[in-house]
């Protein structure tokens, strides 16, 4: 197990070999997912709230992706890296689960991109990732030093095949398909422009995202902030730990007692942000994004709609592939039979992380007779009802070899979009949250084409088979 307190951790700069296996370190060109070798420490105070906190960044299973754990709260709460867990916040990054949620992970993020990490559980006591030296050096170089492993599971990019932009003001971000049809890298480019009345001059900065060109030019840039802004952001609670030591205060003539790490560091910074903010996809990307004044709330926008856009690919993927579990292997696994069996097929397996499973719903179906004579509307309950049985399918994942199966305890959180009737195609998605020996817990969204119609979190007592 590595441990890194604050700052850089020493005798790591430099180390690209994989210390478990005496080979390079896999990079971009990697077709299959990769984790860390070992279990790494961080401990630090948080950039904003100033807060004790440990962080442990543990390997992750094949096609779980990136989650954080809140492991100080009495019951665990885990809190996927996703953009659709963004809670909003000023100047950073929250995930959220509930009430729960991890503050500043953008520059965590950021590492794992750089270092083409795709699976890790994130481990976290306090409200807030440890800042460290404002940069995502010291995470780069504990992870890289840990060994990066290549697992079996492949890895799947999104290639951007269309210009996606948003924009807010005169700040813009789009995303373009690559230059080269052959490239699997993601390009950055950055125009940042703070306009004559402020010390930063205008900045321009493009870098091709390897673990090689991260880690040398845009890991070490750190957080900056302007004199004049110091005041206010302390006034309001935040930072007031931090010395100018501690993060980079630009004034009139500069860094105030803290010099620069590059003349344009500034700039790096911000695609350091956009690169940890870009990993909320949940998706390795391949193209270009072209950044002009953007900051973390436009950021987020851009990760919604390449999502939402990577969403829509796979679900037209869907309608043609032949099933991973067609209906008579979904009957092996759950009791539920005619008129209650609410899933058609399962279209996508993530080991036991998630599930996307098919509903055709048609006029023929029983409950449309009283529900409603004239105007057919399938109960919400019952879209509700295919989320518990697609969150059951999930659990069977992790369960088929112990005997167990699982019974509904508790809906939470159950909110309805929009109606759903005959004709409609229902894509039923679960996520694990958590399970435990006796108990599951699983997050479901209904949707047809890209509409979401329902939501709701889902519990599950695990009982013995022969007990039902």
């Amino acid at each position: 197990m590595l441990s890194c307190r604050s700052g850089m951790p020493s005798g790591l700069r430099g180390r690209l070999w994989n210390r478990a296996t005496n080979r390079a370190p896999i990079g971009n060109a990697v077709s299959h997912q990769q984790t860390i070798g070992q279990e790494v420490t961080f401990e630090g105070r948080g950039l904003f709230t100033g807060e004790p906190a440990t962080m442990r960044v543990r390997p992750g299973e094949p096609h779980s992706g990136i989650w954080f754990v809140r492991t100080d709260q009495s019951v665990p709460a885990r809190i996927a890296a996703r953009v659709e867990n963004v809670s909003k916040r000023a100047r950073r990054t929250s995930l959220r689960n509930g009430t729960v949620a991890v503050e500043t992970v953008e520059h965590c993020l950021a590492a794992c991109t750089g270092l083409g990490l795709d699976n890790l559980q994130i481990e976290v006591t306090g409200g807030e990732v440890p800042a460290m030296d404002g940069s995502c050096l010291p995470f780069v170089q504990a992870m890289r030093a840990s060994g990066i492993e290549a697992q079996e599971a492949t890895r799947e990019s999104f290639v951007i095949d269309e210009v996606v932009r948003v924009a807010e003001g005169d700040s813009e971000l789009v995303a373009l398909p690559p230059l080269d049809p052959t490239s699997d890298t993601l390009d950055v480019i950055y125009d940042l422009d703070y306009g004559p009345d402020t010390p930063i001059d205008r900045q321009s900065y493009r870098v091709s995202v390897t673990p090689e060109s991260f880690e040398a030019n845009i890991a070490p840039a750190r957080t900056f902030v302007l004199e004049k802004e110091v005041q206010q952001l302390q006034a309001a609670g935040w930072g007031q730990h931090l010395s100018y030591q501690e993060i980079l205060v630009i004034g009139p003539e500069g860094p105030i007692d803290n010099p620069f790490r590059f003349p344009d560091e500034c700039v790096r910074h911000k695609i350091l942000d956009l690169i940890g903010d870009l990993t909320l996809t949940g998706q390795r990307l391949v193209g270009r994004v072209i950044a002009r004044k953007s900051g973390h709330s436009l950021n987020h926008e851009l990760a919604r709609e390449l999502r939402g856009r990577l969403d829509a690919r796979r679900r037209e993927s869907q309608r043609t592939q032949s099933p991973v579990l067609d209906i008579h292997r979904v009957q092996r696994i759950l009791p539920h039979r005619y008129p209650f069996l609410m899933i058609d097929r399962i279209v996508e397996i993530e080991g036991t992380r998630r599930v996307v499973g098919i509903k055709n719903v048609t006029v023929n179906e029983p409950f449309f007779q009283g529900h409603y004579p004239g105007d057919p509307i399938m109960p919400g309950v019952l879209v509700i009802e295919a989320l518990a049985q697609i969150g059951g399918v999930l659990l069977s994942q992790e369960l088929e070899h112990k005997g167990k199966v699982a019974v509904l305890l508790s809906i939470d959180k159950a909110k309805f979009r929009r109606a759903v009737r005959p004709g409609d195609q229902l894509e039923l998605e679960a996520q694990t949250i958590r399970v435990r020996s006796s108990s599951g817990h699983v997050k479901g969204w209904a949707r047809v084409g890209s509409e979401l119609v329902a939501e709701a979190e889902i519990k599950f007592i695990l009982t013995d088979a022969e007990s039902r």
